[in-house]
């Protein structure tokens, strides 16, 4: 199988360019962002205290997570409940960082996901994919853009989708993640060594797209 793995920070548009890329190579997108929003989601539903060990662990034991393929998208399910659009409201985007920044919950899906890639031919995007989860990739590649281009990107997203909000809080959230998402001991965001760096701050989606698919056809 052929693993693509694309890491790099909150709002670079790496779900949208990998699921984009993979529909025009033919390989399966696993948007593994969706998994730790999931179990964010399970955390703030069940009033989990991510501090208390214990607690925790219980959760995850209680929930089965799967992914399923619909008409080529994927779609997350949480003990059989389709959670996908409720997985992405801003309550959930604020919180996702500190909540997969706990080894446990990290530990959790790293066998899932790399059952995943030894499955389909896959694009697999998030934060340490290049680097933990498919360190043997085939192509990695390390998606940025500044923080003032992706909190823009992330603010007409949220308008599109009816969120009130103002580009200063998205902008202040976007800064707030990158620091702990570059700073938490457990699987760090950072390039692998061996990933080609991609900053897409002055390109547009279609010249983004071409780049990622001659990356990967090179």
């Amino acid at each position: 199988m052929f693993s693509v793995a694309i890491d790099g920070p909150a709002g670079a548009g790496k779900s949208t360019l990998a699921k984009a890329a993979a529909a025009k190579l033919g390989f399966i997108y696993i948007d593994t962002g969706a998994l730790y929003r999931t179990v964010t989601y399970a955390v703030k539903a069940g009033g989990v205290d991510i501090e208390d060990e214990s607690a925790f662990k219980r959760l995850l034991a209680s929930i089965k997570i799967e992914l399923e393929f619909i008409d080529g998208v994927q779609h997350v399910f949480l003990n059989g409940k389709d959670v996908s659009e409720l997985i992405r409201t801003p309550e959930i985007s604020a919180s996702v960082s500190i909540v997969s920044a706990v080894p446990m919950c990290r530990e959790f899906f790293l066998d899932f996901q790399r059952s995943l890639a030894d499955k389909y031919n896959a694009i697999m995007d998030g934060r340490d994919i290049g680097t933990v989860v498919l360190p043997n990739a085939q192509v990695k590649i390390f998606l940025t853009a500044s923080p003032e281009v992706r909190a823009d990107r992330r603010y007409k997203e949220l308008l599109e989708k009816g969120h009130e909000v103002t580009y200063e809080e998205v902008l202040d959230s976007v800064i707030k993640r990158d620091d702990r998402d570059s700073n938490r001991e457990t699987a760090p965001l950072k390039p692998a060594d061996d990933a080609v760096l991609l900053d897409t701050s002055n390109l547009n989606f279609e010249e983004s797209l071409e780049e990622i698919i001659k990356l990967i056809r090179g």
